[in-house]
């Protein structure tokens, strides 16, 4: 399996409009296109502005298959654009890639 650690780091004052989008369309695009989330987490700093979370992926071809759909879904697009009428949201956009060690499982 491949793992995504994605960290978005928020515009000041942005924080709600990333989550709003998040909670109201794009988790919902994300399962429309196979892309599925294993966990969201939000800086316990304010000031930070970022938000994190992780994807899980087959592979790195399945991660690229799923992103191209998404990124080019016509509703994304749409959703995308009326988010950010008042200004971006994302200043700046982290990923990183994991893969899990084997001498550690979940309990």
């Amino acid at each position: 399996m491949l793992y995504e650690l994605r960290i978005y780091h928020i515009h000041p004052g942005r924080m709600q409009a990333i989550n709003d989008r998040f909670s109201n369309h794009t988790l919902r695009i994300f399962a429309k296109h196979g892309i599925k989330v294993i966990d969201f987490w939000e800086d316990i700093n304010p000031e930070h502005n970022r938000l994190y979370y992780v994807l899980e992926f087959a592979d790195k071809e399945a991660r690229e298959a799923a992103f191209s759909a998404f990124q080019s879904d016509p509703e994304w697009q749409k959703v995308k654009s009326d988010s950010e009428k008042d200004g971006p949201i994302v200043e700046k956009l982290e990923s990183i890639f994991l893969k899990r060690v084997p001498y550690f499982t979940r309990g």
